[in-house]
């Protein structure tokens, strides 16, 4: 008899577990896209081709986790030359570092805004980033700036800004 009221808890804790354990979300579709300025003119570019791990609910998202990838070759911003010459080991050194890679430590909630913790890797040079974030109907929406120069993103520069802004929209589907 006893034996079986244990057997029996440990179904209902098992079932428990499955029903509250957070499904993946899958990738529909993804915007990843940056500004910089660059000798006083605007420069927009986007990211493509991402890969993401996202294990993510509002209302268990102490427990959340997200972990992504952008392919780094295919960086875009209207003209190809520029395009490869960021390309170049001086920037983002495609050759020896294809992946940009992003992966949460935890996340917190401020008002109706999500807050994500992540670590930034550019270049095999990890940091850490905050991305405030919203997610509604399943699509993600944030944004965050970092100084490229503390991935080794190009040198010192007079005409081109330390700082990217980028901007994720990410849209999902259970």
């Amino acid at each position: 008899m006893k034996i079986r009221s244990i057997l029996q808890i440990a179904i209902l804790l098992l079932l428990a577990h499955f029903s509250f354990a957070q499904t993946p979300l899958k990738v529909v579709s993804s915007a990843i896209t940056f500004t910089i300025k660059n000798a006083g003119l605007t420069v927009n570019g986007s990211l493509s081709e991402l890969e993401a791990e996202i294990k993510f609910s509002p209302t268990d998202y102490k427990t959340s986790t997200i972990k992504a990838s952008v392919s780094s070759n295919t960086i875009k911003t209207g003209i190809d030359a520029r395009d490869n010459h960021l390309k170049k080991a001086e920037y983002f050194d495609v050759g020896n570092f294809p992946k940009i890679n992003m992966e949460s430590n935890f996340f917190g909630k401020e008002n109706n805004r999500f807050i994500g913790y992540f670590k930034l890797t550019i270049k095999g040079i990890t940091k850490d980033v905050t991305v405030p974030f919203t997610f509604e109907n399943n699509v993600f929406k944030g944004s965050f700036t970092i100084d490229r120069r503390q991935f080794k993103v190009g040198g010192n520069s007079f005409i081109l800004s330390d700082n990217v802004k980028v901007d994720l929209l990410i849209n999902t589907k259970n």
